[in-house]
């Protein structure tokens, strides 16, 4: 499995402790910036995650900002792309399962380091339950 990962300046700091937390379990990662904690835009972040995996270069994505929101508005704007603004595990674990969410959307200023990692965990034990909530999933995208 392969994650796209990528962040604003406030979410940098996080985004390195779960690339460390990702390749420790042999998870590749493709850090799509930014290498530095000056101030960046972060569409222009939610954007690279998300065309990495629609291009299916990587599998699922992360995204982080101070709240989540900014850059979970912004990746959720491509076809494709079901990302979900996860806050605990519980929440990660139902977007999986009920939305086949293919990107977690991280809050970096309101959760700590060791939230963030179980949440994740949570996100990549979790699988799509499919059944009656393939339809409505299908429905997010129409043709």
């Amino acid at each position: 499995m392969t994650f796209a990962i990528g962040s604003d300046h406030a979410g940098f700091a996080l985004k390195a402790e779960l690339i460390t937390y990702l390749t420790n379990q042999d998870i590749e990662v493709i850090d799509l910036g930014p290498h530095h904690d000056h101030r960046v835009d972060y569409p222009d972040y939610a954007h690279l995650v998300a065309s990495t995996v629609i291009n299916k270069r990587a599998q699922k994505g992360i995204v982080i900002c101070g709240s989540g929101n900014g850059i979970n508005m912004a990746i959720n704007k491509h076809k494709g792309i079901r990302s979900a603004l996860c806050w605990s595990p519980q929440i990660a674990q139902l977007a999986k399962a009920h939305n086949n969410a293919n990107v977690l959307a991280l809050p970096a200023r309101f959760i700590s380091i060791d939230q963030a990692k179980d949440i994740l965990k949570a996100f990549l034990d979790a699988e799509f339950e499919s059944g009656r909530h393939l339809m409505r999933v299908q429905k997010i995208d129409p043709s």
